[in-house]
């Protein structure tokens, strides 16, 4: 028997029954990362701190407690699209969620996780670039573009008012310096819960500088 420390993902506590959901889907990531390379090599061995909880701090980053849609772009493996829906199923039963990827076969994965997890989820397998404008309440993306790239991103698929959360790496300081060369916005730094030297960079009320 787990004791009650480890029901909490991520900063978020959740039931037995949703915990194991995320260990269901841990084992569908290592399943398909040999065939389809849904994660590093490198972080295999490190796979529920590194994804999966760093995905759930993500979904509790926003504090859009009322929010109805969430968008995900560039999904890959589910990271955090995929925890989000898993932890929306128990915390958030109308929200939403999106997941975005170009990458077929990773769509493919997408949807198989999501059926054998009984999600309600949306998968788009386009280019971002190709997709109808989404307006989402949240958005989010994980190691996908450059900051000032990603709010190009939210500016045609998050509504006005929305909330953009997007996890950066120990370069986050520099990538806010860019995007303030072409953006103006509110940000709000949160410290990453797995990674000392990364954050997650909560944005709301952008726009383009005139």
């Amino acid at each position: 028997m787990r004791n009650a420390t480890e029901l909490s993902v991520g900063s978020v506590n959740v039931s037995r029954e949703t915990f194991e959901e995320l260990r269901a889907y841990e084992s569908l990531v290592r399943r398909w990362t040999p065939a389809i390379n849904l994660v590093s090599k490198a972080s295999v061995d490190d796979l529920w701190q590194r994804h999966i909880a760093d995905s759930a701090q993500v979904f509790a980053a926003t504090g859009a407690e009322s929010a109805q849609s969430w968008v995900d772009l560039g999904s890959g493996g589910g990271f955090p699209g995929l925890v989000v829906a898993v932890l929306a199923k128990e915390l958030r039963p109308d929200l939403r969620v999106t997941l975005v990827e170009s990458d077929l076969r990773k769509a493919t994965f997408l949807r198989q996780a999501a059926q054998a997890l009984s999600l309600s989820v949306t998968v788009h397998s386009v280019r971002i670039e190709s997709l109808a404008p989404q307006n989402a309440d949240v958005l989010s993306a994980r190691a996908l573009a450059p900051l000032s790239d990603l709010l190009a991103h939210a500016e045609r698929h998050l509504r006005k008012g929305g909330v953009a959360v997007f996890p950066k790496g120990a370069r986050f300081a520099a990538e806010l310096d860019d995007a303030r060369k072409l953006w103006a916005f509110d940000v709000d730094v949160q410290p990453s819960l797995s990674d000392s030297e990364a954050a997650l960079l909560v944005i709301r009320n952008f726009h383009r500088h005139d």
